[in-house]
C-alpha cells in the first residue's frame, strides 16, 4: 500500500512538473512571436538572453539570501531534543564541553590561556581517583594533631613530614573498607593577623573550596567569625563535618552542653550526627615517680562518622566538587567574555558615534532631526547584536533604533542635548561654526547614549529591565552627561568634528586682498613690462 502511495506521489509530481516546463516554454514562444512584430528577427536572442540573464540575477539576489537564512534558521533549530546528562559525570563533560568553546571566543591571549590552564586542572580532578578530604579551622586548633592521628589508624603511606603549617600540605592514605584512596590535605590558619595571615587564609579557602569533603576543626564555641566562613563554604554546597577537638581538657556533661551549642549555631548547615568530639593530641597526665602517661588519641567517633559518609556518598562528593568547579568556572569564562563584548560593543558605538555627526556637519539638516541619521542607526544596532551572538535582521534592528530615538524625543534628551553641548562649544567657536557643529556633536552624543542603552538590553538577554525602555535610556542620559564622561566626549569632539570644521570652513573662504597681495601684483606687472 505504501509503494503504491509513493507511485502515485512520483507520478503526481512529475506531470506537474511537465506542466510547469509546458507553461513555461509556451510563455517564451508567445514573447518571441509577440516581440518577432517589432524587433528584426537577429535582435531576438540576445533580448531572450539578457532576459533570462536579469531573471537568473533576481534569483541569485533574492532567492539566494533566502535561502541561506532558511539554512541558518534550520541549523539554529536542533532537529533533535538535547540528551540530558544520565550522571553527574555526563553533566561534568558536558560543561567542560561549553567551557572549550567559552574558551575559543575570548580574544585576549592571556584570558584565554589562564582559563584553559584552569580548565586543564578541572579536568584532572575529573579523571583522577582520591578523595580529598580538606582539614580546615584556626591555627590553633589542632589542625595537624588530628590528621596525625587519623595516620595512625589508616593503612597508607604518607606522602608528607608533619610540622608546623605555613602552606597546604597532602598526605595519601587509604581507608579500611573504600575502594578509592584518600588525600587528607592540612591547610593553614584561618582568621590569622597580618598581610602573611591573610594570604594562608586565602590559600586555604581556595583549596577548602577545591575539597570533597570539608573537615571543620574548632577547640570551643564558633565564634561569629569562624561562623560566617563556615556559612559562606557551606554556601557553595560542600559537605562539612563539624569536629570539636581538645575533648580530654573538658568533663563529659561541659562537652555534651558545648555539643549542644554548636549543633544549634549550625542549624540548617549540618545535621546533628556531623557534629562530634575527638581528642587529636591528648595532654599527658603527671605520675608521680613515674614517668607520665600520654593517653592515645581519641578519634574513633570522627573515624566512624568519616567512613560512613566516604562509603555512602563518595562518589556523589566527588562529582558535585567537580561540577561546582564547573560552574564556577563557567561563570569566570563567561565574566571575560561579557567583558570582551562590552569593550567591543563600545568600540562600535564610537565608530558610529562619529560617523554619524560627520554626516550630519557635513549636511546640517532643518531643526534638530537628529536621530534618524545618528542616534536611532539600525546597522549600529545589528552590529551590537552581532558582538553578543545574536542574529537580527535589519526590519528589528530598525524597530529598535526608532523605538528608543522616540524615547529620547518624548523624554526631552534631544534639547537638552543641544542646550547641554551648545553651551560648551559656543565658547570657543566662531559664529560660522557653531551651529553646524553643535549638530554634528549632538548627535554623536545622542548616539552614545543610544549605544548605551542598547549595550544594556543586549547584556540583559534582550530585556530592558523591570523599568523598561525609558528608565534604561534614562539612565544611560545621566551616565554619560556626568562631569569626567562629558569632559572626555567634547575633547574626542573638538578633534573629530570641530577640528575637520574649521579646516573645511578655511579652504572654502576665499582670498582676502591685503598689502601682501597688492605689492605682489605689482612686482609681477614690472616683471611683465
Amino acid at each position: 500500500m505504501k509503494g503504491r502511495t509513493r507511485l502515485l506521489l512520483g507520478l503526481a509530481c512529475a506531470l506537474l512538473a511537465l506542466v510547469v516546463v509546458g507553461v513555461v516554454l509556451q510563455a517564451v514562444r508567445t514573447l518571441l512571436w509577440d516581440l518577432s512584430y517589432f524587433l528584426p528577427p537577429w535582435l531576438l536572442t540576445p533580448i531572450l538572453l539578457l532576459g533570462l540573464t536579469l531573471l537568473a540575477t533576481a534569483v541569485v539576489q533574492v532567492g539566494l539570501p533566502w535561502w541561506r537564512e532558511q539554512q541558518a534558521t534550520a541549523r539554529r533549530r536542533p532537529t533533535q531534543p538535547l540528551q540530558a546528562p544520565t550522571n553527574r559525570r555526563d553533566a561534568a563533560d558536558q560543561s567542560l564541553s561549553n567551557i572549550d568553546r567559552l574558551i575559543e571566543r575570548l580574544e585576549s591571549d592571556i584570558a584565554r590561556e589562564s582559563l584553559q590552564a584552569e580548565r586543564d586542572r578541572v579536568n584532572e580532578e575529573l579523571q583522577r581517583g582520591d578523595l580529598v578530604v580538606v582539614v580546615f579551622g584556626t591555627g590553633s586548633s589542632g589542625k595537624t594533631s588530628l590528621i596525625r592521628a587519623l595516620l595512625q589508624k589508616m593503612v597508607g603511606d604518607v606522602g608528607a613530614p608533619m610540622g608546623l603549617t605555613k602552606e597546604t600540605r597532602s598526605y595519601r592514605l587509604r581507608l579500611k573498607g573504600l575502594n578509592r584512596g584518600l588525600q587528607l590535605v592540612d591547610t593553614p590558619g584561618i582568621l590569622e593577623a597580618g598581610d602573611d595571615g591573610l594570604s594562608r587564609e586565602d590559600q586555604a579557602r581556595r583549596r577548602a573550596i577545591r575539597a570533597d569533603l570539608l573537615l571543620v576543626v574548632v577547640d570551643g564555641d564558633l565564634r561569629a567569625s569562624e561562623l560566617a566562613v563556615v556559612r559562606s563554604i557551606a554556601d557553595l554546597g560542600k559537605r562539612l563535618l563539624l569536629v570539636l577537638n581538645k575533648r580530654d581538657l573538658r568533663g563529659v556533661d561541659e562537652e555534651k552542653q558545648l555539643l549542644q551549642v554548636l549543633r544549634s549555631r549550625c542549624t540548617g548547615l549540618l545535621s546533628n550526627a556531623d557534629v562530634l568530639a575527638c581528642s587529636a593530641a591528648p595532654q599527658s597526665i603527671p605520675q608521680p615517680g613515674r614517668r607520665p602517661l600520654q593517653p592515645k588519641p581519641d578519634v574513633m567517633d570522627l573515624m566512624q562518622r568519616l567512613a560512613v559518609v566516604l562509603q555512602a556518598e563518595g562518589e556523589e562528593l566527588i562529582a558535585d566538587n567537580i561540577l561546582l568547579q564547573c560552574r564556577n568556572l563557567d561563570s569566570r569564562g563567561r565574566d571575560l567574555l561579557n567583558q570582551q563584548r562590552i569593550r567591543d560593543a563600545k568600540r562600535c558605538v564610537d565608530r558610529y558615534c562619529w560617523i554619524g555627526a560627520g554626516v550630519v556637519a557635513a549636511t546640517p539638516l532643518p531643526g534638530v532631526d537628529l536621530l534618524s541619521t545618528a542616534a536611532v542607526n539600525a546597522q549600529m544596532v545589528v552590529e551590537i547584536a552581532g558582538i553578543y551572538g545574536i542574529e537580527m535582521s535589519k526590519e528589528r534592528a530598525k524597530e529598535l533604533a526608532v523605538s528608543v530615538g522616540r524615547t529620547l524625543a518624548t523624554l526631552g534628551m534631544v534639547k537638552g542635548a543641544m542646550s547641554l553641548l551648545g553651551t560648551a562649544l559656543t565658547l570657543n567657536l566662531p559664529t560660522l561654526l557653531v551651529g553646524r557643529a553643535i549638530q554634528g556633536v549632538t548627535a554623536a552624543w545622542l548616539t552614545r547614549v543610544a549605544g548605551s542603552s542598547f549595550i544594556r538590553f543586549f547584556e540583559q538577554d534582550q530585556d530592558w529591565g523591570d523599568g523598561g525602555m525609558q528608565d534604561a535610556v534614562q539612565e544611560a542620559f545621566q551616565l554619560n552627561r556626568r562631569e569626567t564622561s562629558l569632559q572626555r566626549f567634547l575633547e574626542t569632539a573638538m578633534r573629530q568634528v570641530v577640528e575637520p570644521l574649521q579646516r573645511s570652513t578655511k579652504r572654502q573662504l576665499p582670498p582676502q586682498p591685503g598689502p601682501r597681495e597688492e605689492g605682489g601684483a605689482a612686482d609681477r606687472g614690472h616683471q611683465e613690462q
